[in-house]
Protein backbone atom coordinates (compact mmCIF):
# COMPACT_ATOMS: atom_id res chain seq x y z
CA UNK A 1 0.00 0.00 0.00
CA UNK A 2 1.75 3.06 -1.37
CA UNK A 3 1.36 6.36 0.42
CA UNK A 4 0.91 9.34 -2.38
CA UNK A 5 0.70 13.14 -2.49
CA UNK A 6 -0.67 14.60 -5.83
CA UNK A 7 -0.24 17.83 -6.24
CA UNK A 8 -2.64 19.38 -8.72
CA UNK A 9 -4.95 16.32 -7.85
CA UNK A 10 -7.94 17.33 -10.32
CA UNK A 11 -5.73 17.48 -13.30
CA UNK A 12 -7.45 15.18 -16.07
CA UNK A 13 -3.93 13.07 -16.04
CA UNK A 14 -3.23 13.24 -12.63
CA UNK A 15 -6.78 11.61 -11.29
CA UNK A 16 -6.39 8.86 -13.77
CA UNK A 17 -2.95 7.96 -12.25
CA UNK A 18 -4.57 8.24 -8.81
CA UNK A 19 -7.67 6.14 -9.93
CA UNK A 20 -5.07 3.00 -11.21
CA UNK A 21 -3.25 3.75 -7.37
CA UNK A 22 -6.85 3.59 -5.62
CA UNK A 23 -7.10 -0.37 -7.03
CA UNK A 24 -4.28 -1.11 -4.62
CA UNK A 25 -5.74 0.72 -1.74
CA UNK A 26 -3.23 3.49 -1.80
CA UNK A 27 -3.27 6.45 0.33
CA UNK A 28 -3.85 9.90 -0.46
CA UNK A 29 -2.83 13.77 -0.17
CA UNK A 30 -4.39 15.02 -2.59
CA UNK A 31 -3.94 18.94 -2.80
CA UNK A 32 -5.84 21.48 -5.52
CA UNK A 33 -7.04 25.01 -5.21
CA UNK A 34 -10.74 23.98 -6.25
CA UNK A 35 -12.33 22.80 -3.76
CA UNK A 36 -15.62 21.36 -4.78
CA UNK A 37 -13.73 19.45 -7.75
CA UNK A 38 -11.24 18.27 -5.03
CA UNK A 39 -13.80 16.76 -2.77
CA UNK A 40 -15.34 14.42 -5.99
CA UNK A 41 -11.75 13.47 -6.89
CA UNK A 42 -11.52 12.43 -3.38
CA UNK A 43 -14.78 10.63 -3.08
CA UNK A 44 -14.58 8.75 -6.73
CA UNK A 45 -10.93 7.44 -4.71
CA UNK A 46 -12.85 6.47 -2.07
CA UNK A 47 -14.94 4.30 -4.08
CA UNK A 48 -12.68 2.86 -6.25
CA UNK A 49 -10.85 1.10 -3.45
CA UNK A 50 -8.11 3.69 -1.51
CA UNK A 51 -7.26 3.72 1.69
CA UNK A 52 -7.18 7.02 3.64
CA UNK A 53 -8.13 9.58 1.27
CA UNK A 54 -7.14 13.62 2.66
CA UNK A 55 -8.53 16.72 0.21
CA UNK A 56 -6.36 19.99 0.78
CA UNK A 57 -7.33 22.61 -1.07
CA UNK A 58 -5.67 26.21 -1.02
CA UNK A 59 -3.64 25.31 1.98
CA UNK A 60 -1.13 28.17 1.68
CA UNK A 61 2.32 27.47 2.27
CA UNK A 62 4.30 24.52 0.60
CA UNK A 63 5.70 24.31 4.17
CA UNK A 64 2.38 23.89 5.96
CA UNK A 65 1.64 21.73 3.71
CA UNK A 66 4.18 19.48 3.77
CA UNK A 67 3.10 19.29 7.31
CA UNK A 68 -0.37 18.03 7.34
CA UNK A 69 0.69 15.56 4.77
CA UNK A 70 2.99 13.97 7.00
CA UNK A 71 0.67 14.28 9.98
CA UNK A 72 -1.75 12.35 7.25
CA UNK A 73 0.56 9.63 5.89
CA UNK A 74 3.51 9.36 8.29
CA UNK A 75 5.55 9.63 5.41
CA UNK A 76 5.79 9.15 1.48
CA UNK A 77 6.17 7.21 -1.02
CA UNK A 78 5.06 8.63 -4.39
CA UNK A 79 4.85 12.39 -5.10
CA UNK A 80 3.11 13.54 -8.20
CA UNK A 81 3.41 17.03 -9.27
CA UNK A 82 0.68 17.49 -12.11
CA UNK A 83 -0.79 20.77 -11.70
CA UNK A 84 -0.18 23.56 -14.50
CA UNK A 85 -1.56 25.90 -16.86
CA UNK A 86 -1.40 26.37 -20.62
CA UNK A 87 -0.90 29.81 -21.47
CA UNK A 88 -1.93 31.67 -24.18
CA UNK A 89 1.61 32.82 -25.94
CA UNK A 90 0.60 35.89 -28.15
CA UNK A 91 -1.29 37.45 -24.80
CA UNK A 92 2.31 36.81 -22.92
CA UNK A 93 3.87 38.50 -25.86
CA UNK A 94 2.66 41.86 -25.05
CA UNK A 95 2.23 41.77 -21.31
CA UNK A 96 5.44 40.83 -18.90
CA UNK A 97 3.50 40.52 -16.00
CA UNK A 98 1.15 37.72 -17.65
CA UNK A 99 4.56 36.05 -18.85
CA UNK A 100 6.03 36.06 -15.32
CA UNK A 101 2.97 34.79 -13.45
CA UNK A 102 2.37 31.62 -15.98
CA UNK A 103 6.17 30.88 -16.25
CA UNK A 104 5.77 31.26 -11.93
CA UNK A 105 2.81 28.74 -12.45
CA UNK A 106 4.32 26.36 -14.89
CA UNK A 107 8.31 26.88 -13.73
CA UNK A 108 9.00 28.32 -10.09
CA UNK A 109 6.46 27.08 -8.60
CA UNK A 110 7.17 23.51 -9.45
CA UNK A 111 10.89 23.81 -8.44
CA UNK A 112 10.13 25.58 -5.13
CA UNK A 113 7.93 22.60 -4.17
CA UNK A 114 10.57 20.19 -5.53
CA UNK A 115 13.42 21.87 -3.46
CA UNK A 116 10.92 20.97 -0.05
CA UNK A 117 9.89 17.63 -0.97
CA UNK A 118 13.13 16.81 -2.54
CA UNK A 119 14.10 17.41 1.10
CA UNK A 120 11.78 15.21 3.11
CA UNK A 121 12.39 12.51 0.72
CA UNK A 122 15.99 12.41 1.23
CA UNK A 123 15.21 12.38 4.99
CA UNK A 124 13.63 9.25 4.53
CA UNK A 125 15.68 7.89 2.70
CA UNK A 126 13.45 6.54 -0.29
CA UNK A 127 10.55 7.42 -2.36
CA UNK A 128 9.82 8.78 -5.93
CA UNK A 129 9.50 12.63 -7.05
CA UNK A 130 7.45 12.04 -10.13
CA UNK A 131 7.00 15.59 -11.89
CA UNK A 132 5.07 16.96 -15.26
CA UNK A 133 7.47 18.31 -18.10
CA UNK A 134 6.29 18.05 -21.40
CA UNK A 135 7.93 17.58 -25.04
CA UNK A 136 7.04 20.70 -25.17
CA UNK A 137 10.50 22.06 -23.09
CA UNK A 138 12.92 19.88 -25.58
CA UNK A 139 12.79 22.80 -28.40
CA UNK A 140 11.97 26.90 -28.07
CA UNK A 141 9.04 26.51 -30.65
CA UNK A 142 7.46 29.71 -31.49
CA UNK A 143 4.00 28.98 -30.87
CA UNK A 144 4.83 28.48 -27.11
CA UNK A 145 7.77 29.31 -26.13
CA UNK A 146 6.78 30.75 -22.93
CA UNK A 147 5.08 27.61 -21.45
CA UNK A 148 8.29 25.58 -23.21
CA UNK A 149 10.80 27.52 -21.36
CA UNK A 150 8.85 26.87 -17.79
CA UNK A 151 8.54 22.77 -18.91
CA UNK A 152 12.64 23.41 -20.01
CA UNK A 153 13.46 24.42 -16.10
CA UNK A 154 11.99 21.60 -14.83
CA UNK A 155 13.02 19.02 -17.22
CA UNK A 156 16.61 20.65 -16.32
CA UNK A 157 16.15 21.17 -12.71
CA UNK A 158 14.84 17.24 -12.13
CA UNK A 159 18.02 16.01 -14.67
CA UNK A 160 20.42 17.41 -11.61
CA UNK A 161 18.45 16.41 -8.97
CA UNK A 162 18.30 12.96 -10.10
CA UNK A 163 21.82 12.68 -9.79
CA UNK A 164 21.94 14.58 -6.18
CA UNK A 165 19.61 12.38 -5.19
CA UNK A 166 20.48 9.09 -6.22
CA UNK A 167 22.64 8.02 -3.87
CA UNK A 168 20.08 8.47 -0.77
CA UNK A 169 17.42 5.93 -2.70
CA UNK A 170 15.28 8.63 -3.79
CA UNK A 171 14.04 8.48 -7.85
CA UNK A 172 13.23 11.57 -9.91
CA UNK A 173 10.89 10.87 -12.65
CA UNK A 174 10.40 13.65 -15.34
CA UNK A 175 7.84 12.64 -17.24
CA UNK A 176 6.92 14.23 -20.94
CA UNK A 177 3.43 14.18 -22.21
CA UNK A 178 2.87 14.83 -25.96
CA UNK A 179 -0.99 15.78 -26.93
CA UNK A 180 -3.34 14.50 -24.36
CA UNK A 181 -7.15 14.77 -24.86
CA UNK A 182 -8.00 16.65 -21.80
CA UNK A 183 -9.49 20.17 -20.76
CA UNK A 184 -6.45 22.32 -21.01
CA UNK A 185 -6.12 21.18 -24.55
CA UNK A 186 -9.63 21.52 -25.72
CA UNK A 187 -9.90 23.77 -29.08
CA UNK A 188 -6.85 23.32 -30.17
CA UNK A 189 -6.38 21.34 -33.34
CA UNK A 190 -3.59 18.56 -33.35
CA UNK A 191 -3.47 15.76 -35.70
CA UNK A 192 -5.88 13.08 -34.51
CA UNK A 193 -3.25 10.15 -34.63
CA UNK A 194 -0.81 11.57 -31.86
CA UNK A 195 -3.32 12.47 -29.35
CA UNK A 196 -3.83 10.37 -26.59
CA UNK A 197 -6.40 9.34 -23.87
CA UNK A 198 -5.67 9.97 -20.72
CA UNK A 199 -6.07 6.77 -19.38
CA UNK A 200 -3.65 5.91 -21.95
CA UNK A 201 -0.88 8.07 -20.60
CA UNK A 202 -1.90 7.23 -16.44
CA UNK A 203 -1.02 3.79 -17.31
CA UNK A 204 2.49 4.47 -19.24
CA UNK A 205 3.26 6.79 -16.09
CA UNK A 206 2.04 4.47 -13.21
CA UNK A 207 4.28 1.87 -14.95
CA UNK A 208 7.07 4.09 -15.57
CA UNK A 209 7.28 5.44 -11.70
CA UNK A 210 7.15 1.73 -10.56
CA UNK A 211 10.00 0.86 -12.78
CA UNK A 212 12.36 4.03 -11.90
CA UNK A 213 12.09 5.39 -15.09
CA UNK A 214 14.07 8.55 -15.61
CA UNK A 215 12.70 10.47 -18.22
CA UNK A 216 9.04 8.82 -19.35
CA UNK A 217 8.16 9.93 -22.85
CA UNK A 218 4.16 9.50 -22.65
CA UNK A 219 2.82 7.79 -25.43
CA UNK A 220 6.35 6.43 -25.98
CA UNK A 221 6.89 7.10 -29.45
CA UNK A 222 7.11 10.90 -28.58
CA UNK A 223 10.55 9.69 -27.94
CA UNK A 224 11.25 8.99 -31.45
CA UNK A 225 9.39 12.32 -32.77
CA UNK A 226 11.63 14.54 -30.37
CA UNK A 227 14.86 12.87 -31.29
CA UNK A 228 13.78 14.11 -35.04
CA UNK A 229 12.66 17.43 -33.82
CA UNK A 230 16.13 18.38 -31.46
CA UNK A 231 18.31 16.87 -35.11
CA UNK A 232 16.83 19.85 -37.05
CA UNK A 233 19.32 22.00 -37.48
CA UNK A 234 18.79 25.79 -36.23
CA UNK A 235 18.66 27.75 -39.67
CA UNK A 236 15.66 24.90 -40.44
CA UNK A 237 13.72 25.07 -37.50
CA UNK A 238 13.38 28.84 -37.05
CA UNK A 239 11.70 28.58 -40.27
CA UNK A 240 9.75 26.18 -39.60
CA UNK A 241 5.86 26.93 -38.11
CA UNK A 242 5.83 24.92 -35.34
Amino acid sequence: MKKILVMGATSTIALACAQLWALDGSEFFLVARNVQKLHQVADDLRVRGAGRVIDAADIGAHAAMLGHCLEGLGHIDIVLIAHGTLPDQQACEQDVALSLREFANNGTSVIALLTLLSNQLEAQRHGVLAVISSVAGERGRPSNYLYGAAKAAISTFCEGLRARLFNAGVYVTTIKPGFVDTPMTQGLKFPAMLVAEPDRVARRIVMGIERRAAVLYVPGFWALIMLAIRSIPQPLFKRLKL
